[in-house]
């Protein structure tokens, strides 16, 4: 199971609005990001909750649904303690913060989940990964130098292709006003899809749905 969350993104004001940024932009949209205390800890934004406790504000938020008989859907063999993390040292450098806080608590990669922008897919489309290429992600790359291996997950965030220029000033550039708009639409979407992920005791039963979905189209730029 999923033990350690990581929204990759770059710190500073400068880069909030960026494509880069948007597993940061996802973050903040989430339904019970208002509870979570960062603490700065392991070269990132650090926070750390009960399971149970987790899975209740999940409930209260109407991400996923009690048990019939009113009880949490726990499932057995759940961690005692979910991680969550913003790495805070840039994204080339996105697996330091990560293997920090991973070889700490002990957590193996296959249990932690990487949550990035991803301009092979269009926007408006997520994509729930095992394994496998990295992209040109710098990001992941960071992380697989690390951890020495790919074997972990990720949640891509489709932000497209620029039309003409360099992937570095499209990735560092600010999303659009329609791209705003569909992003508004598609985190409640994507917050739903995370919320399965860490209540599943295999997400791999997820990737069918979620390998690759399209969730609203793609505007015109």
């Amino acid at each position: 199971m999923i033990q350690l969350v990581a929204f990759l993104g770059n710190y500073g004001h400068e880069y909030a609005h960026t494509r880069h940024n948007a597993a940061w932009l996802f973050e903040k949209s989430l339904p019970v990001s208002s509870k979570i205390s960062w603490s700065n800890k392991y070269k990132s934004d650090f926070f750390s909750v009960d399971y149970d406790t987790f899975v209740s504000w999940l409930c209260d938020s109407g991400l996923i649904n009690h048990r019939s008989d009113g009880s949490l859907p726990v499932p057995s063999g759940c961690p005692k303690k979910l991680f969550f993390m913003k790495p805070l040292t840039y994204m080339n450098l996105s697996g330091d913060a990560i293997v920090e806080a991973a070889h700490f608590f002990k957590i193996p990669p296959e249990d932690i989940l990487i949550i990035h922008d991803e301009i092979e897919l269009p926007i408006g489309t997520v994509s729930l990964k095992w394994s496998g290429g990295l992209g040109g992600h710098n990001g992941l790359r960071s992380a697989k130098a690390v951890l020495g291996t790919a074997d972990f997950w990720r949640l891509r965030l489709g932000v497209g292709k620029p039309a003409n220029g360099g992937v570095a000033d499209y990735v560092l550039g600010n999303f659009t006003s329609d791209e705003d708009i569909i992003l508004s639409q598609v985190f409640p979407q994507v917050a739903v899809l995370l919320a399965k992920v860490l209540i599943s005791l295999d997400p791999h039963k997820l990737v069918p749905e979620w390998g690759k979905k399209k969730l609203l189209a793609e505007t015109k730029r």
